[in-house]
Order: structure tokens, then sequence, then C-alpha cells
């Protein structure tokens, strides 16, 4: 956007500086884009945009309501009429819906703003402004109304997008880039260049250009630099305040952290990590609160579990044998033996081969099997509740908490535990108080604690039970003494430092935003002063493109003028004197621009610096509206005058209201493409608007004259009324392809690349009814589906005609490509392919 071009401007100043330092060129640009993002921040943000029609009812010179429909294209709209006519009044009211005002009225009288509501439609008043868009839902319409006593100010504003309903908006939101790209341009703005003071011209072109951004930038850097330096003032005064509740109290960190702060330039690390210490710190409140959080288990539990594991191994070392595997083969042995006597029968031992398995050796095995089991049995039962109550009292002891560690690693441990970062690691160091005689107990502690977490791991034996049981006891004495110390601690820490760390933090992040700021308030003082000496730089590297532009309408305006025009400067700035100087040459001798040229140069002037801002690449604004810009102007200028518009209308639409009808006459002399609408005003300002002349319209003319002249041999007028022909539907396809294409969704780009592309009739008639995409050979076929064979056949004698002789009258031919070009108009495509 044009912001953006402003910002390039300024960064190539400051590329080109070497005295600048690279954070004041940061600095200057940061200021420029955030002036751009507060405009962005209310902006409609439509692009592409096109006036399709403009209705207006009961304002200024219309009464009832007229529409002035214009083809949402690039092209030539000359809407013309007398004074009094009603055809200002379009223009005037699409610039109030649109803006919210009208540059016309600015400065003048309130008789001139009240009498903005027509004496035949009093009680009716309303805009509608139909615009086409690049959107996704290209068809916008602004709606403006009053209410029956509404004054002009209190309007109401509505928008509707495609077929969603109308919601009312502010139009003071695409203000700022009508403001900025400046579509709109009137007879009394060109007599602003001219008739104002010094002062007027200099803004008025100010504002053209866009450079009002850079006094905003300004305008930011100079907030944020008294800003820096209220803050740096603020953090002094709480400073010294905060020494002297320092020294009032009775604390040994109290005391610390104020030789801290005394210094010139406190070291703010060491005092966060002071203060971070005596807080968050094994010292401080929230390290002492969890060493009182601390538990261990009940006694009695203790107790209770290793009674179990001792009563559990005294039962496992009754139960056990000096061989018990070999008691369990024993068993094993018997059992099988006595399987196979229950299976065969009475028989020899079939291990010694010398005594019997008989009755009386059955009853024998039965009693040693039934012994033997019920002794395995009650073994294994013992194994396993020693093997469950070992476990229950591995399970007793618990690691080692981190409030118990030493003090360096149990501060590193409580950032880890929190996810903070410990941003002190390098400054912090404790203060001194009562907490060296805690620090001793929690290393007692946290000795105790690590041979009770030990326990969890260690073998069985004997002495463990009581082990378990006598280090739970010392433990759990330790730790009730060092908790019952950590809470006298705390009471004195709440009544003395503890109330002081809040007031303290409450300083340090603004004390760290001032330090972290210092460099930017040297910056920000050094950015002011650049960005005042250089504005005037700006202010001529922002002219540049927009001169050769001005110098190319001037001189296709100038014709027969001996006025040069030179180069175009601001000088001065807000605050100051400011003033516009104009350089010109007469009969090339220097003049002052004022002094020299007549009413009409000034308005050609006037002209030459309004276009070249107006049609930047980068406006979302495809139409410029032009309202009397032939006055004063001489008939050599007028001529000059069509050229330019032609010329700007080849990539924008281009609207001028005239009274004056030498415009409307140059362009046809000259033979340029227009579209003429003539606006009538009847009786109760009753306004109509027709069409005087288009290109379709000038070419069928040029046919039927043709016909009519007698001179002209038959052969060769045949061919030329047929090229007549050819040409008007060509010129209807064009426009036809430009606004289908359009409300389809494509991009004005793409839009004239694909109508650049379609180089014959045939190719441009495809793509006005079938869309991108389509091939010129359906052409034919569609045309006799969607409206009849006689299409074909009047495209097929318009275009061949123009070459060879066709066997069908000349004014029949005319009569059928108006009935074909009427046909074009009013047909709506089922599908646009895009």
């Amino acid at each position: 956007m044009c912001s953006d071009r402003i910002a390039e401007v300024v960064a190539r100043e400051l590329a080109a500086d070497p005295a600048v330092e690279e954070r004041v060129a940061d600095c200057v640009l940061a200021a420029l884009s955030a002036v751009d993002s507060d405009s962005a921040a209310t902006d409609s943000g439509d692009t592409g945009v096109f006036l399709r029609s403009i209705t207006v009812q009961g304002f200024r010179g219309i009464g009832p309501a007229a529409t002035l429909r214009l083809n949402p294209g690039p092209g030539l709209i000359l809407v013309v009429g007398r004074n009094g006519s009603g055809k200002s009044s379009f223009a005037e009211a699409a610039e109030f819906a649109l803006t919210g005002g009208n540059r016309r009225w600015d400065g003048r009288s309130t008789a001139w703003r009240e009498g903005w509501r027509n004496l035949h439609e009093p009680d009716t008043a309303r805009i509608d402004v139909e615009l086409l868009t690049a959107g996704e839902q290209p068809q916008v319409t602004v709606g403006t109304s009053w209410d029956p006593n509404a004054e002009l100010v209190q309007a109401q504003w509505t928008e509707r997008r495609g077929s969603a309903p109308a919601v009312g908006i502010d139009p003071h939101g695409r203000r700022q880039r009508l403001d900025l790209y400046r579509p709109f341009l009137s007879y009394s703005e060109l007599g602003a260049l001219v008739d104002g003071k010094p002062s007027d011209l200099f803004d008025a072109l100010h504002r053209l250009l866009g450079l009002d951004e850079l006094a905003a930038a300004a305008e930011q850097i100079r907030l944020r630099k008294l800003e820096l330096e209220r803050a740096v003032r603020d953090s002094r005064q709480s400073r010294a305040d905060l020494l002297v509740d320092l020294a009032e109290a009775d604390d040994e960190r109290a005391r610390d952290l104020a030789d801290l702060l005394r210094t010139p330039e406190p070291d703010l690390d060491a005092v966060a990590g002071a203060v971070a210490d005596s807080v968050l710190g094994i010292d401080g409140p929230e390290g002492l609160r969890a060493i009182l959080r601390l538990t261990l288990l009940d006694t009695a539990q203790v107790a209770a579990t290793t009674d179990r594991l001792a009563e559990a191994a005294g039962a496992v070392a009754r139960y056990a044998t000096s061989d018990a595997e070999g008691d369990l083969r024993v068993l094993e042995l018997l059992t099988r033996a006595r399987e196979h006597v229950g299976v065969g029968g009475q028989c020899p031992c079939p291990v010694c081969g010398r005594g019997d398995l008989d009755v009386e050796w059955l009853a024998a095995a039965d009693t040693e099997i039934s012994h033997r089991s019920a002794e395995l049995a009650a073994f294994r039962a013992a194994r396993t509740e020693f093997d469950t109550a070992l476990m229950a009292a591995r399970a007793l002891p618990t690691s080692v908490p981190i409030e118990v560690a030493d003090a360096i690693s149990a501060r590193t441990a409580a950032y880890s535990t929190t996810g903070r970062a410990n941003p002190y690691r390098e400054h912090a160091r404790p203060l001194a108080g009562s907490a060296d005689s805690l620090s001793k107990q929690r290393e007692i502690v946290g000795q105790l604690w690590s041979e009770w977490a030990a326990l969890a791991a260690v073998d069985y034996d004997d002495q463990l039970p009581a082990r378990l049981r006598t280090t739970h006891a010392a433990l759990a004495a330790e730790l009730g003494a060092l908790q019952r110390d950590t809470r006298t601690e705390l009471e004195r820490l709440d009544a003395v430092w503890s109330p002081l760390v809040p007031r303290i933090l409450a300083w340090l992040d603004p004390a760290r935003a001032v330090a972290d700021h210092a460099s930017e308030l040297r910056v920000v003082k050094k950015a002011a002063d650049w960005l005042k000496a250089a504005t005037a730089t700006i202010r001529g590297e922002r002219m540049r493109p927009l001169e050769t532009t001005a110098r190319w309408v001037w001189s296709t305006l100038r014709q027969q003028s001996n006025v040069e025009l030179g180069a175009i400067r601001l000088q001065g700035s807000a605050g100051t004197a400011r003033r516009v100087l104009l350089d010109v040459t007469v009969d090339e001798v220097d003049g002052a621009a004022l002094g020299v040229m007549s009413q009409g140069e000034l308005h050609a002037l006037g002209l030459s610096l309004f276009l070249p801002r107006a049609t930047v690449a980068h406006s979302p604004f495809r139409f410029v509206m032009i309202d009397d810009p032939v006055q004063a102007m001489d008939p050599a200028k007028v001529d000059g005058l069509a050229r330019v518009l032609a010329e700007v209308a080849a990539s924008r639409q281009v609207v001028v209201f005239t009274h004056d009808e030498r415009l409307a006459e140059a362009v046809r002399r000259m033979q340029l493409d227009a579209t003429v609408l003539e606006v009538q005003r009847r009786e109760r300002s009753i306004v109509e608007v027709r069409v005087t002349g288009d290109p379709v319209r000038r070419y069928l003319d040029d046919a039927r004259s043709l016909l009519r002249t007698p001179q002209l041999p038959a052969a060769i007028a045949d061919e030329l009324v047929a090229t007549c022909c050819r040409s008007a539907i060509e010129a209807a396809g064009l426009a036809k392809a430009r606004q289908e294409l359009l409300a389809a969704g494509l991009e004005h780009g793409e839009v004239e690349r694909r109508v650049r592309n379609a180089h014959t009739t045939r190719a441009m008639i495809t793509l006005a009814i079938m869309g991108v995409g389509a091939r010129v050979d359906d052409l034919n076929k569609h045309l006799s589906a969607v409206g009849g064979r006689w299409l074909v056949g009047v495209l097929r004698d318009a275009t061949a005609g123009a070459h060879v002789p066709i066997d069908r009258p000349m004014r029949e031919l005319i009569s059928d490509t108006e009935r074909f070009i009427t046909w074009l108009r009013a047909h709506e495509p089922a599908v646009v392919r895009t």
C-alpha cells in the first residue's frame, strides 16, 4: 500500500546515511509500521473496487430516484449535462456514501450544507452505490439514508455483500483508505490548490501524496520518548522510597538488599537473586513451608510392619530343615511309589529289589507322606508370609525429599520442579540470618533420611526389623525438631521480611524495563532528530515518481502552452511555515507557478498532481471520479485532457462529470473509446440518464453512415459496413467479458490478460458468454442452444463480411448486429468457469 511505499523510501534514506545506527533505523521504521497498522485496523479491506451504479433520491439536485449505471471495468465514461442537470449530484452522492463527507463542502458556509435535501422530494433521501470488488463476494452495495427530519450528519449507513442482508457500518472505516488514495477530484479541490493560503496548498499536497504518516510517525516517536523519560523518573523515586523502608527493617536481608540498591546503577539480577532465595529458596518462606509439609509414616505402622517381618522370619526358621530339597525329593519318591502300588498291586520294591511293597508298607507310606506334606505346606506358607512382610518393610522408607538436600541442590531442584528457569544462578547469594541453624538441622535430617531410604534396598538379616525401627525413630525426632524451628523462623519472616518482598518485586519489574529501555531512550531521541531532518529528503523521494507522471500529464495537457513544469517541492513541516514550491519555466525563463499560470493551466496542474497518486498500481480503487475538470481550459488543453483520460482508462474506470461539450466532442473527434451518458433534469427534479454514445453505438452509427454515402463503391461499402458490425460485436463482447469475469471473482490483472489473449471476435464472444477455458469451436453449438441459430449466422456474416462478400443485405446485417448485441448484453451466463 501507499504507506509501504513511504516506508521503502524511509528505508532507502536510512540505508544511505552511514551515521544512522541500526536501532535508530529500526525505531523510525517501527513508528511508520505502527501508523500503517492503525490505518489497516479500520479498513474495510476491499480491493479492485469498480463502480457499478449510483442511485440517488431526494439528495441535492435529484428528486425521485435516479440511477447512473456504469460499466464496472476499465474504460472512459463521460457524464455530460448542462449546469443544474443533476450530474454533479451523482458525484457528490457517491463521495458522501463512501467516505461520510464531501470535500466540495469543506470550508463552505452552513447554508451550503443545509441545502442538501431536494426541494421536490424532501421526505425521502437515500443514496445507494453498487460496487464490484475482487473479494469472495464481489457484489457490494453501500447505502446511505436519512430519516425525514434528520440533518446531513445524521445519516445512517448500511452495507450489503452479495445476497446477504444489509448490515449497519461506520463509513469512516473506509474513509482512511479513500483519503490516502483519493479517487475523487472535484472542481473545488482543483481550486484549493491555487486559491488557498500557502499552508493550505502544502497540506493539500501533503495529504494528496499520503505523507501525513511521516508526521504521525514523528508524533509516535515523541510520545514514546516522553513515556520512557517518565518511567526513569518514577523508578528513581520508587527506589528512594524503598531504601527508606529497608533501613527501618531489623533484618540482615533487608540491610544486604539496601546495600545493593544504593549503587547508582543497581545490579538487578543480584537483587532478584537475593529476593528469590529469600522467597523460593530453601531459606525463604516457600522453602520453609515445604519443610513443614514433609511427613513420615506413623511409628505404630512401622512397628507393626517390622514385628510382622520378625515373626515371619521366625516361622521360616522353624519349618526349615538342613536339606529341604532332599526332603522334597523323598516326598516325591514316596508319592510316586504309592501311586505305582495303587495301579499295579503288591510288588517287590523297584528301587532296591529286596523288600515287598505290601499292605504294611502302604500303611507306613501313607503315614509318612501325610507327615511330610504337612511339614512342606507349613514351610511354604511361612515363606510366602516372609516374602510379603519383607516387601512391606522395604516399602516403608521413602526417597530423600529435595527440601532437605544441601542448599544449592535444593534450590536447583525447586526451580526444576516448578518448571521455572532460575535466572539468578550467576548472581544469587544467601541472605544471612537465623537460617544457619536450620541449615545444619536440614543436613542432619537429610543424612538420616538417606539412611532411612537406603534400608529399602538392603538384604534381609535378623537385625533389619530393629534397624528400621531405630532409624525411623531417630529421623522422626530430628524432623520434628526441624519443623518446630522452621515454624518459628516463618513467624519471624512474616513479621519483618515478608511484607517487604512484594514491594521490592513491584519496583524490580519497572526497574528492569527502565534498564532494558535505557538504550531505547537514547535511540528514540536520535530517531526524532533524524526524522525531522530527513523529512524534506523523504518528501523529495516521494515526489519523484509522481513528478514523472505529473510531467507526462502536464506535457499532454499543455497543448500550445509555453509553460514548462519542473520540480514540485514541499517546504516546511507541521508547526512551521509550510508552502509548496512549483518550479516552472516560461519560454525557458524561470518563473513562479502561481504568478505565470492561467486558471486553466493551474487546473491542469491540479489534475497532473491528482492522477499519478490516484492510479498507483497498489491502490485498492480501480476507479477515479473527476468533476468538471474542463472549466477554464482552452480547446487545445481539452484535446490533451481527452488523451490523458483515455490513456488512464486503459487500466482504470475513469468517470468524468462535465457540462462542457468540448470534452465529449474531442473524444468523438479523436475516435477515443468512451461511453457518454447524458443527464437531463425535467420539472420537479426528475433526472434521467441515457446513453448518447459508446463504442458499440459509434460503430453501428458509422455503419449506417457508410450505407448513406453514395460516393463509396458498393463492394467497398459492404466490406466497411461488415467491419463496423464486427467491431461493434467485439466491443460489446469485450465489455461483457470484463463484466462477467470480474463478477466471477477473477483478479483484474487476470481478466485483462484473458481479454488480451482473445485475439479474434469469436474468441472474445466465447470468453464473454462461455467463460474461461471454453473452446471457440464450441461457440456455434452454444449460441444455437441458448439463443438460436440466427446468432450463429449474424456472427458468421459480421466476421466474414469484412474480408469476403456475403449473401446478406448490409442494412439487414446492421439490424441483426444490433439485435445480437442487445441479446448479448441481456444474456446471463449459466456458469462462468474460473
